[in-house]
């Protein structure tokens, strides 16, 4: 039996009809409609060509042949040539002339969704797999452009040369094209109840693709941990569980295809069987001439594509009816986390941060567990460094995340300079102030590039004026010098090396440095530093503290201490207990006057001092332990 995994899928709108849900595509595709309409012109312009053949053929065989003038044969079999000819030229131009549109929807539509994944908020990130989000940003809108440029085309057009074929058909002989037309009818039923059972398979194959890429890319950016703690098989157990599904929902798709495909190709060939039969006896009879029959089998042939094809193509547009479905789940994703329709304007912020009554809860949290934040009133003075400081699961991160709008408050407000966050526009709000999380990220580029990452007027064209390209090259050596992050100049091409996905090529230590400086390169108002230290060492933490010290010294800081020493850098304290602020007063102040501020500092001191002593302990084993010792600790 197979293993089946949880995923996570946002609960799904009720379904439109396959076309409906199809013409919300109109919106990218209107540039290329045009285009979409003459490659339908081009195709339909070689069916017809292909069916005027059999007339052709049927002067042959009733004119030439018949009265044995092979003279006049060569120029007919001429004229079927360059029908031939023109026939193929067709299908080339229907390809040429779709193909380039066809991408450029491709391209907006991907850029559309790249654009709303960067404008919605965090919560959505979070309850969003990555997996999911890159096959629909992939696979999804391949399949879409393909339909668009091969799937669309061919099947209204097919259907138009149907019925343009059966007419032909019945005009020759209405009792050969009634019986022929007759035996499709099976065709239709068998097809309109393959639609609801193929879409429902479709979708949940490309749900399943989504969550496979998900395991994928996990086990991939968590792959340190799975060699550390050696569950490379069961990362591999898991996976192919994962894949075994997807086998089994393709396997079921393919099953359903080809119940279908049966049927396409069994039902014409039982038509033509009987309208074989038939028509030699209308032969015998007179009522046709030998002509008309190979005209008419001729024709029957030429819709033998355009019939079969519908099977394939009504399974193409069921997938790219779901691929439609999944792309507008995230478009349709409706933003809570907005810039307001008339934007306030702070020119000069002077950088006071204030929490007014600030209530919070994460969406998905049960209402019995109560608010997160609760009440929170907390002022931080312009120029001054708050150190905010709690047990662990207290809020403190949840805390300077409402500063930037990574999450909007519940109730009550957050304000800059006495101005509403909320009422500023998003870019204008970050650009004031700026974060260092303590899990750092770094991008796929140059040192330069992520730390200069909040400075977009020091980068890109704006660095060809030498006098932009020297103020960023101040601006990034003060930066990793306030970071001590001098190492990025030792690295093979400096400051220009490209540091790898995330930054994983990097230490811990180092990426937190550079992440410390990007957030000091932005040179905002306010300045919100989540534990930016934890990963360094002793010595470097202290004098990444005491260049800190200049940079705090005119801009107004929030910062959530995990360490003693951290909350030494800060004017004031503010205690977080329970959702609220429950003491604020320098660290003096509090030791003498709060029990659970002590607690908290000695449960900070304790785990300090096991760090420490763990590092202690490893150091003095690599120094006195054997050789083959030393090689099994590292």
């Amino acid at each position: 039996m197979t293993a089946t995994h949880p995923t996570l899928h946002p609960p799904q709108p009720a379904r439109l009809g396959t076309v409906r849900a199809l013409m919300r595509l109109r919106a990218y595709v209107g540039p290329a409609m045009a285009a979409i309409v003459a490659s339908m012109a081009a195709y339909l312009v070689a069916q017809l060509i292909a069916l005027a053949i059999p007339q052709v053929l049927e002067s042959i065989v009733d004119g030439p042949l018949a009265d044995g003038d092979r003279a006049a044969v060569v120029p007919l079999s001429l004229l079927v040539l360059a029908l031939g000819a023109g026939e193929a030229a067709m299908f080339a131009l229907r390809r040429w002339l779709v193909i380039g549109p066809t991408t450029r929807v491709e391209a907006r539509m991907r850029d559309a969704l790249y654009a709303k994944l960067q404008d919605l908020p965090v919560s959505f990130h979070d309850r969003w797999p990555s997996g999911q989000l890159l096959s629909r940003a992939v696979s999804d809108l391949g399949l879409i452009r393909r339909w668009l440029a091969f799937g669309l085309v061919l099947l209204v057009m097919n259907l138009v040369v149907i019925v343009v074929g059966a007419a032909i058909l019945i005009s020759m002989s209405w009792m050969l094209g009634l019986i022929y037309l007759a035996c499709s009818i099976p065709l239709w039923i068998v097809g309109y109840r393959f639609e609801g059972r193929y879409s429902e398979v479709s979708r949940r194959s490309q749900d399943q693709s989504g969550d496979l890429a998900t395991a994928v890319e996990e086990s991939v950016h968590g792959i340190r941990v799975l060699k550390a703690f050696g569950r490379g098989k069961h990362a591999l157990t898991s996976f192919r569980a994962r894949a075994e599904e997807l086998r089994s929902t393709e396997i079921e798709k393919a099953r359903l295809d080809a119940s279908i495909w049966v049927w396409i190709l069994v039902v014409p060939a039982v038509a033509l069987a009987v309208c074989l039969v038939l028509g030699v006896v209308l032969a015998s009879q007179g009522e046709l001439t030998v002509g008309q029959l190979v005209a008419f089998f001729a024709t029957a042939a030429v819709l033998a594509w355009p019939i079969e094809s519908i099977g394939f193509l009504l399974a193409f547009s069921l997938d790219a009816r779901t691929a439609t479905d999944r792309y507008f789940d995230i478009m349709d994703t409706e933003n809570e986390v907005t810039d307001p329709g008339q934007p306030v304007r702070v020119e000069r912020p002077r950088g006071e941060l204030a929490f007014r009554d600030v209530r919070f809860r994460y969406q998905d949290s049960p209402e019995r567990f109560g608010d997160l934040l609760d009440g929170i009133e907390l002022v931080l003075e312009p120029g001054e460094t708050m150190a905010l400081v709690g047990l662990t699961g207290s809020g403190k991160t949840t805390m300077t995340a409402l500063a930037t709008r990574l999450y909007d408050v519940t109730a009550g407000s957050v304000e800059l300079d006495g101005v509403d966050v909320r009422a500023l526009s998003r870019e204008e709000l970050r650009r004031h102030i700026a974060m260092a999380f303590e899990d750092a990220t770094l991008f796929s580029a140059s040192v330069r590039d992520n730390v200069l990452l909040g400075r977009p007027e020091l980068t890109g064209d704006a660095a060809s004026d030498p006098a932009v390209a020297a103020e960023a090259e101040r601006v990034l050596e003060e930066a990793l010098r306030i970071a001590q992050a001098g190492f990025a100049y030792g690295l093979p091409d400096g400051v220009d090396t490209k540091v790898g996905e995330e930054g994983m090529s990097l230490s811990g230590g180092q990426r937190q440095r550079l992440a410390l400086a990007r957030a000091v390169a932005a040179d905002p108002a306010v300045l919100v530093l989540d534990d930016p230290l934890s990963a360094l060492d002793v010595a470097t933490e202290a004098n990444v503290e005491a260049e800190l010290r200049t940079v705090l010294a005119s801009t107004t800081a929030l910062i959530v201490a995990h360490r003693p020493s951290t909350v030494m850098l800060a004017d004031r304290v503010a205690l977080l207990e329970d959702g609220r602020i429950t003491a604020v007063g320098t660290h003096s102040e509090l030791l003498r006057e709060s029990e659970h501020y002590r607690f908290v500092i000695s449960s900070l001191e304790d785990e300090q001092r096991r760090v420490r002593a763990d590092a202690s302990d490893l150091i003095e084993d690599e120094l006195t332990a054997p050789v083959e010792t030393k090689e099994a600790i590292r």
